[in-house]
């Protein structure tokens, strides 16, 4: 049927309808004219209000209540217009709701509310809604039209039969109702448009609405286009990586991304700074994208494992027990206090301030005198890891910093190398024979213990493998080194130097009772009552079977012994052994060091003098003699430069002296001189024998013979002053070994006495001078005696 034709038989019913007529209150729902919409009819009012009409016209009035949440609302809670509606179905559920069907009529108004009980009645007025379809009606019409169009095109929800409806209706009200009843607006927006009474009005309100949801609509399918390619787009990349997946497996690399997963879970459960963990996973994209058989494969892959197996941040925590660093000290060292004391020292200040930076040590002294072993000790009384490098003989900076990785075979220096297989970023870290450094084209690699060795700078140590910082600054660095003479200024600079110098024989003998002895025991299955040494024995051992600084040879000799005893007990013998004097000839052969009692005798031009060797102190004969020739003066037994001109000058005090000191005027023009120092093959140097020269030279001149149990050292000028020298202690020892009791020193050694035991201090004696003629008055045989004679003589 014509839309216009149903409009008319509606008219036609609608005038054949009671001026009075049932109404329901609506909750949240407005009902337009022609529009078709289930109701649920639940309150008993209302009930009543639709059984009155059931049977019979079967319209009634709907309007909205104004107040959604009453629930027996009362005539002044309801709006004044609503809409005059058909049932088209009734269904009457179990529960007593009705379900209703019905279709909008038209507009009503509500002129007067009849009754409320048992359910309203209302007197309403019909609104005609006929207007003169001019031009501009049609123009407004055919523009909500078009704009609804879109709208139907943009909403999935709307069928494009609704638009077709709209589109066949030739009435303004009955467009802009269908336009309004398809549009999401809210129940108040609804019932402000069914109270818009004029059509035309209607559709000018429509149009901006009808904009607005063509933006709405537009945006929200602009929305979901880039949702539904980034669907397609995670689709696509699922259903290729599973054809990836099998296709890996059909070639046997089935286990590559489980590979590049447990790189990815390890570097996230590494602990690396920002900057390490960017490059790590850099590198591991890079990796994912290469396949197994590039030739780069592998150096990635390498390099990713260094990066994760480096401790950043592990480290074990300091045992701050200074009472128990202390014992293990001492149980595991006899002396070395100034070591100790600056350990002790160290744990105390980082008790009191925890984030104190580790310190930079260098232990200088001659070798086997515990530098390496003292190291073990302080990591073992710290609770730290003791890692260990030994740079003698290195001469290549990529030994300390690393190679680049474009390099083949490439790999992290040996400091990196060493905080790995440490396993934490604060072990105590020894740098052994750092004074045997080397350098040739390749690099200086004391250059690049610069930074590794200053605290202000080895926070972001970079070797040139890894390429990104590591924080060296917990590392406790221990650098040990026989002299300091060969380590550059400005590696010394860097590094607290603590001096360790050799053992005197006391020393000795209490670490050979205290650890050398039972350790070798141990080493070589020796129970403590099997073997023992007397202690003359250990003396005996000491003095003629070995002479050095350290302890190497000692324990060396101790460890011949436990051998030849072992072989004793092996084969069969079960006598327990007691070492003494008599048994060494026959355990170690016969003594290697025998006291030279030449040494002590008075001869002419032959005077004792004391040199420092990286080994310890020794002492050493200056021999000098005359013959007739051309005043040459002839130097032999491998001598430096600078012990080349100490001789010199003091033969140019002596001649000068020669009045005072009774030589002949011509003895000099018409004699060679001929200065040796014994052990020609061993080379020498130093200018602490000028003394000792100038003795002999003086002896050789006057004839006078030098004392042969008097050692001496010391600088000379050429005016006879006695300057300081060094390495008094290990001269010291070294005369009291060769049975010396009577050193003369230069009087500003004297501050360097108090590093001699005091033991051996009361054993000696010190005769301190600042010139020449003190030096002769003392050395020379009679020297003394005969001043005082010609003092007598003059008085």
């Amino acid at each position: 049927m014509p839309a216009e034709d149903e409009v008319r038989v509606h008219e036609t019913h609608r005038e054949e309808l009671p001026k009075e007529l049932p109404t329901v209150a609506l909750r949240q729902f407005v009902i337009y004219p022609f529009m078709v919409a289930p109701i649920d009819v639940g309150r008993e009012k209302s009930i009543r209000a639709v059984d009155a009409v059931a049977a019979s016209h079967r319209h009634f009035i709907t309007v909205m209540q104004k107040d959604p949440t009453i629930d027996d609302p009362q005539t002044g809670d309801l709006y004044t217009v609503g809409t005059l509606v058909m049932i088209l179905r009734m269904n009457r559920l179990p529960t007593g709701t009705v379900q209703l069907i019905v279709r909008g009529v038209s507009r009503v108004r509500i002129d007067e509310w009849i009754q409320s009980e048992p359910f309203f009645i209302a007197r309403y007025t019909p609104v005609d809604e006929t207007v003169e379809k001019t031009i501009e009606v049609q123009a407004l019409m055919n523009t909500a039209l078009n704009l609804f169009q879109r709208v139907v095109q943009l909403s999935p929800q709307l069928p494009d039969e609704l638009y077709m409806l709209a589109q066949s209706s030739e009435m303004p009200s009955w467009v802009a109702d269908i336009i309004a009843s398809a549009l999401n607006l809210k129940p108040q927006q609804r019932q402000e448009f069914l109270e818009i009474l004029n059509p035309i009005e209607r559709l000018q309100r429509l149009i901006p609405m009808l904009n607005h949801e063509i933006e709405v609509l537009e945006l929200t399918a602009r929305i979901q286009e880039e949702a539904r390619k980034e669907l397609d787009k995670a689709q696509r990349e699922f259903v290729l990586r599973q054809q990836l997946k099998e296709i890996r497996k059909m070639l046997g690399e089935e286990d590559r991304e489980a590979e590049i997963e447990d790189l990815r879970r390890r570097i996230e459960e590494a602990g690396m700074p920002e900057e390490a963990r960017q490059a790590a996973e850099r590198e591991l994209e890079r990796l994912a994208k290469m396949p197994p058989a590039a030739a780069e494969y592998t150096v990635s892959r390498t390099y990713l494992d260094w990066l994760i197996s480096l401790p950043w941040s592990k480290m074990t925590e300091d045992n701050l027990d200074i009472e128990r660093a202390e014992q293990i000290l001492n149980e595991d060292h006899y002396d070395l206090e100034d070591v100790k004391e600056r350990l002790l020292e160290y744990l105390a200040v980082r008790k009191l301030k925890p984030d104190t930076k580790g310190p930079i040590l260098c232990f200088v002294g001659p070798p086997g005198v515990g530098k390496t072993s003292l190291g073990q000790s302080i990591a073992r009384a710290l609770g730290r890891k003791f890692v260990r490098i030994s740079l003698g003989g290195v001469r290549d900076e990529a030994e300390i910093r690393g190679h680049r990785r474009t390099y083949v075979g490439a790999l992290p220096g040996r400091i990196i190398q060493g905080i790995r297989n440490a396993g934490t970023k604060n072990p105590v870290f020894m740098l052994d024979e750092v004074d045997k450094l080397g350098v040739d084209f390749r690099g200086d690699p004391a250059a690049a213990l610069l930074e590794v060795l200053d605290p202000e700078q080895n926070h972001s140590f970079v070797d040139h493998y890894l390429d990104v910082p590591f924080d060296l600054s917990q590392v406790m660095f221990i650098c040990t080194a026989n002299i300091v003479d060969t380590i550059p200024p400005a590696l010394l600079d860097r590094m607290e130097v603590i001096r360790i110098p050799g053992y005197t024989e006391e020393e000795k003998f209490e670490i050979a009772k205290r650890y050398l002895i039972p350790r070798n025991l141990h080493e070589h299955g020796l129970q403590e009552d099997k073997l023992t040494f007397s202690e003359d024995a250990i003396r005996l051992i000491i003095r003629q079977y070995t002479r050095e600084a350290g302890l190497r040879n000692l324990s060396r000799e101790i460890a011949r012994i436990c051998r030849k005893v072992a072989r004793r007990f092996a084969q069969g013998e079960d006598v327990p052994v007691h070492v003494t004097p008599k048994d060494l000839p026959s355990l170690l052969g016969p003594p290697r060091y025998i006291g030279d009692e030449r040494e002590l005798e008075d001869r002419i031009g032959v005077a004792v003098g004391l040199a420092w060797t990286p080994s310890g102190g020794q002492t050493l004969l200056i021999e000098t003699t005359k013959m007739p020739g051309r005043k040459e003066v002839i130097i032999t037994g491998q001598l430096g430069d600078v012990m080349k001109e100490s001789a010199h000058a003091a033969l140019s005090y002596v001649r000068s002296r020669s009045s005072e000191l009774g030589i002949p005027d011509d003895l000099f023009e018409k004699h060679d001189i001929h200065i040796h120092v014994p052990a020609g093959a061993v080379p020498k140097d130093g200018p602490s024998a000028g003394v000792t020269i100038a003795v002999a030279l003086a002896s050789l001149a006057t004839g006078v013979p030098v004392r042969g149990d008097v050692a001496m050292t010391g600088e000379i000028t050429l005016t006879g002053r006695v300057l300081p020298v060094g390495g008094i202690k290990e001269k010291v020892l070294a005369a009291r070994i060769a049975g010396i009791r009577e050193i003369i020193l230069p009087a500003e050694n004297e501050k360097d006495l108090m590093e001699i035991p005091e033991h051996i201090r009361r054993d000696m004696q010190f005769r301190l001078v600042r010139h020449m003629d003190e030096v002769l008055r003392i050395a020379l045989r009679n020297a003394v005696n005969a001043k005082q004679e010609g003092e007598v003589e003059g008085k």
